[in-house]
């Protein structure tokens, strides 16, 4: 554990607890896409089935039962109550996400360090959340209103896979020198995809101005 690895759990923490804040206190999920949601529920459940085959440490399980049960819980949300899915902007939510599904996995068979089910897995995992945002970001530029919470949620995101690009420096300079490569051409594609968002983001902050995405 390094604080890099630290800040990064933590940021992805925070941006969890403010979309489950906006949810259940504004009984609101507009704004939110439903379609990366469901993407992360897949990201998590298929990178974390080493939860029944081995132990590391008990932040490890428990920050991966988090964000698994969070992420199952946001969708829920989403889908089955009877406020909140009111909310929802399906007619704006509208990106093929299964595509991404489609393109993650062929590639995960395609390239992987090990040709094993896990293996597999993890590394479909890494690819699909590298563009698991791509639904929200599409679903921001089509909304003419997006809210603090939703642009902080956003950017937290996007904080934490940057935090853990440096998680991976870090280790590569002082632990072992073992370079993973797919982890970090997957982290550089996902930081990258929220370059645009992080730029407008900044500049909104900036100038104390409403978020708003060229469309």
């Amino acid at each position: 554990m390094n604080v890099f690895r630290l800040a990064g759990d933590m940021t992805h923490l925070l941006s969890i607890i403010l979309l489950l804040l906006k949810i259940r206190t504004m009984k609101s999920c507009s704004g939110i896409s439903l379609k990366t949601q469901e993407l992360y529920v897949l990201v998590f459940a298929t990178r974390y089935l080493d939860l029944f085959t081995s132990y590391v440490s008990l932040y490890n399980t428990v920050m991966k039962l988090v964000f698994l049960g969070t992420s199952v819980g946001i969708v829920w949300y989403m889908r089955y109550h009877k406020v909140v899915r009111q909310t929802y902007n399906k007619d704006e939510d509208t990106f093929l996400h299964f595509f991404l599904v489609l393109l993650c996995f062929l590639l995960a068979l395609m390239i992987n360090r090990d040709f094993t089910v896990m293996e597999v897995l993890w590394t479909f995992s890494l690819y699909l959340e590298a563009v698991a945002i791509l639904p929200q970001l599409v679903l921001l530029q089509r909304s003419s209103n997006i809210d603090n919470l939703t642009g902080n949620y956003v950017f937290l995101l996007g904080a934490y896979r940057a935090l853990y690009l440096l998680n991976w420096v870090y280790r590569f300079f002082m632990e072992n020198h073992q370079t993973r490569w797919i982890p970090w051409i997957s982290g550089l594609v996902q930081t990258a995809i929220y370059a645009d968002f992080f730029y407008y983001y900044i500049k909104s902050w900036k100038n104390r101005e409403k978020l708003k995405l060229p469309a």
